[in-house]
Formats: C-alpha cells, sequence, structure tokens
C-alpha cells in the first residue's frame, strides 16, 4: 500500500494529500492524468507516457509547471518511497485552486499529484477464462467536443457506460461512436482478430491512443501477425475469431463473449494468449530503472 504521494514540489503522508475544494480538477474535471505502470522495478514506456501527459496538457492549454525530466524524476522518487517494484502510477495535473466558475484565467498554480500503489483492475479468472462484455448506450465523446487524444479528467460518460456494464452483470462495456463504429471499451482499447490478422479501431473512431494498445501492435507484428488499423462495426465482433482489450491497468485481457454471443470457441484464443506471453515477457525487461 501506498505510504506517500507526491504532492506540488514535495512528498507528503498519504493521509495529507490533499486538493482544495476550489480546484478546478474537482470541481469541473479540469485536468489530465496519466496510467503508468511498474515491472519488476521498472516504470514501463515512461517517456511516452509523460509525452502524452504533456500533449494532453497543450491541447487543453494547461501549463504543466515541471519540465518533463523533472516530472519523470518524481515519478521514480514516489515510486522508490513506496518501495514499489510492480504497480500503478497515477499522475495527475489539475488548473489548480480557481474561483466558483468556469474561467481557468482565474486559476493561478496548476496542481500536481502523483500517486504510486498496487493495482488489480478484473479479478483473476477473466485472465485465465476471458470475459464477457457487452455494448451500451452511452456513447464515446464526440471528437468535436473533446478529442480522444487528450486524457481528461473528466470520464463521466466513461463511468456511466461503467454503471450500464455493471446493471448488465458484466465488468466491461464497449462504446460505439456517434457514427454507430466500435470506439473502446470505458478505459480500454480492444482488438479483434480474424485469421492472423489482428484489427483494432483507428484514432479517428474516437480512440485514446494507448500506450499498451500500441505495444501489442508492436509485438503482434514481431510475432508476424497482420496487423490493421480499421472502422468495425457491432456486428463484426460477434464474427470475430478472438478478441481482447488492453490497457495500462488492464494491460491484456482475453474476451469471449459479447451481448450474449460467444466469441470463437468461447476460450481465449491462441493469438490473444500468445500476445499476452509476449507482452508479459516484453514489459519484465523493459523500463526506467527505478532504483
Amino acid at each position: 500500500m501506498a505510504k506517500y504521494v507526491y504532492m506540488d514540489g514535495k512528498l507528503v503522508e498519504k493521509d495529507q494529500a490533499k486538493v482544495s475544494v476550489f480546484d478546478h480538477g474537482v470541481l469541473y474535471g479540469d485536468g489530465v492524468f496519466e496510467g503508468i505502470r511498474a515491472y519488476s522495478g521498472r516504470v514501463f514506456k515512461l517517456d511516452e507516457h509523460i509525452d502524452r501527459l504533456f500533449n494532453s496538457a497543450k491541447v487543453i492549454m494547461l501549463d504543466i509547471p515541471l519540465s518533463k525530466d523533472e516530472f519523470k524524476a518524481a515519478i521514480i522518487q514516489v515510486c522508490k518511497a513506496n518501495g514499489i517494484r510492480d504497480g500503478y502510477i497515477r499522475p495527475v495535473v489539475t488548473r489548480g485552486v480557481g474561483n466558483l466558475g468556469l474561467a481557468p484565467w482565474t486559476c493561478s498554480n496548476p496542481t500536481v499529484f502523483i500517486i504510486a500503489d498496487s493495482v488489480q483492475l478484473y479479478p483473476k479468472e477473466y485472465y485465465e477464462n476471458g470475459m464477457p462484455l457487452v455494448t451500451v448506450a452511452t456513447r464515446r465523446n464526440n471528437q468535436e467536443a473533446l478529442s480522444p487524444i487528450v486524457k481528461s479528467l473528466n470520464y463521466l460518460n466513461n463511468i456511466m457506460a461503467k454503471i450500464e456494464a455493471r446493471n448488465a452483470g458484466v465488468e466491461e462495456a464497449i462504446m460505439l461512436n456517434t457514427e454507430n463504429y466500435v470506439a473502446e471499451c470505458t478505459g480500454d482499447n480492444l482488438f479483434v482478430i480474424q485469421g492472423r490478422t489482428v484489427y483494432t479501431p483507428p484514432i479517428i473512431a474516437g480512440v485514446l491512443p494507448g500506450i499498451t494498445r500500441a505495444t501489442v501492435m508492436e509485438l503482434a507484428r514481431l510475432g508476424e501477425y497482420t496487423v490493421k488499423e480499421r472502422m468495425i462495426t457491432r456486428a463484426e465482433l460477434f464474427l470475430s475469431d478472438e478478441m481482447f482489450l488492453t490497457g495500462s491497468a488492464a494491460e491484456v485481457v482475453p474476451v469471449v463473449k459479447v451481448d450474449g454471443r460467444i466469441i470463437g470457441d468461447g476460450k481465449p484464443g491462441p493469438i490473444t494468449r500468445d500476445l499476452i506471453e509476449r507482452f508479459h515477457t516484453y514489459v519484465n525487461a523493459h523500463g526506467t530503472p527505478i532504483a
């Protein structure tokens, strides 16, 4: 369990890590974050995550009060303080304390905090036997409202989709975009497999450019599978040979049922299992050392 949190330049005990009720991250979800994993004493894809954090901030015109190198050093610092070898890291930057109004220019100092702790997103049985999904009515945000490349603190539509999934008796939901194409799940990217071809929706479908997504695509190509990004319809999901999800917290999760339809033979498929093994081998040997 975490003992310390990085708060605005210093480590504090987690019980003392507090954010003002006037912070616009609390009031309006005005801020950005990342989800990063540590494996075997290494922070996985740290440079890529920090680049994405800064890109998200740039899009919403939020100035992060640390350089990229300073931010990476702060992440290593909080991991060391909490004795993290295998865990989950959540860096967050909010607009900061401001007035009771939307205007971001009333916030003079962005708030920065970093949590490093343990995590298990889904039950172990899903990784062994696969998980069921449902398609929900809540749509992925329209790209004209908020670009999918921004990993913002405002996750309300994802939360509503998650509630729909739970009401349907499953843990995760497939979200379509406003054009009725598959986008992603509430917190994970989605892949389907036909033959030896691995498909995933493109960024223009309303997809967050996931770090784990990119890693698995690279590993699939190294495994001599064909990888293609293209628009996918809901009906095509039902006809796929295999399906899986990817995410920093989730890693790679097999999917065996969608909206009551069995995927493949109802068990994690051979390509999915191969990619899971390749992913675990890869992450345990790569990353920025914590020590």
